[in-house]
């Protein structure tokens, strides 16, 4: 695998994946919803140890999932381009695949949060679909 690269609309924030995606999720939640402008979030899952900032620095905004635990949204200050999560927990950030040079990845393989999307948000036929978040040792993108 050659590295994929991505960053925000202007160029403030520039990052590297070194290693194999985990998956790809399309995720349907409030917050996605908000940071895309109405659609789902498309997230491709890095590893976090083959994740590197390689210029400038993202903002971070700190929520409360609907587990009572904290997430973190990273985003560039100076355009607003949402970039990925910082999910507690978990060894992989949820990187936005709009922010990706090279969009030719793998397909989605799980949707999440289907419970809160709108009857008009779109989802890929015979791809599995959770009302929030799986539980361990459930479906996995």
């Amino acid at each position: 695998m050659s590295d994929i690269e991505g960053g925000c609309a202007c160029g403030q924030v520039r990052f590297k994946i070194t290693q194999p995606f985990l998956g790809v999720a399309v995720c349907h939640c409030r917050d996605c919803q908000k940071a895309s402008g109405g659609g789902p979030g498309y997230m491709a899952l890095a590893l976090k140890s083959g994740f590197e900032v390689t210029k400038g620095e993202g903002k971070t905004y700190v929520s409360l999932t609907d587990s009572g635990t904290e997430i973190g949204r990273t985003f560039c200050a100076e355009c607003g381009t949402p970039l990925w999560s910082e999910p507690p927990g978990v060894p992989f950030y949820p990187v936005k695949v709009g922010t990706l040079d090279d969009f030719t990845i793998e397909q989605p393989t799980l949707h999440l949060y289907t419970d809160s999307a709108p009857a008009w948000h779109l989802m890929h036929e015979g791809v599995p679909r959770v009302p929030k978040m799986p539980p361990p040792g459930g479906p996995r993108p």
